[in-house]
């Protein structure tokens, strides 16, 4: 499995990578059914201005379409950055039974960092979290995206 988790943690990784060419805080996440990938995004908030567009958002919305159900009670999420409140409420409401991800985020992570929505028996469905796949790539991504943005914002760019 956890050779399998990498392969498909860098297929997101790629996804972010796109997001990063926009301009795009680079997060990106895939969706996996019976072992294929039925959906990849990533994040398209800027480019979009629109709230809703996390990577994980725009690939529930593509796996649903695949599938041709709300529910994907069958599929793991593939995502470089753990999920926010948001991304983990429509987790839990898309029924996914497992999220795979790369870098913890200290300011909005729930699915393990500040709390773990996504394991909370109080809602109808938990999904299984596996954190700290590929954990250093998917920082550095981050951590260079963020860099530079400062380096340009210093040169007025």
């Amino acid at each position: 499995m956890k050779l399998f988790d990498e392969k498909m943690m860098q297929t997101a990784i790629q996804e972010a990578k796109k997001a990063a060419e926009k301009n795009e805080v680079p997060i990106g996440a895939i969706i996996v059914y019976k072992n294929e990938i039925i959906a990849r995004a990533y994040n398209l908030r800027e480019t979009s201005q629109s709230t809703l567009a996390h990577a994980e958002l725009l690939a529930i919305q593509q796996a649903n379409q695949k599938i041709g159900s709300w529910r994907l009670e069958d599929c793991t999420l593939y995502v470089t950055l753990e999920p926010c409140p948001m991304c983990a409420g429509a987790i839990v409401q898309s029924r996914i039974k497992r999220v795979v991800y790369g870098a913890k985020d200290p300011k909005a992570g729930c699915a393990g960092t500040l709390f773990n929505l996504l394991d909370d028996d109080r809602f109808n469905h938990q999904a299984e979290v596996t954190a700290g796949v590929m954990e250093i790539e998917c920082a550095k991504l981050l951590k260079d995206f963020f860099k530079d943005l400062r380096q340009r914002k210093k040169q007025g760019s």
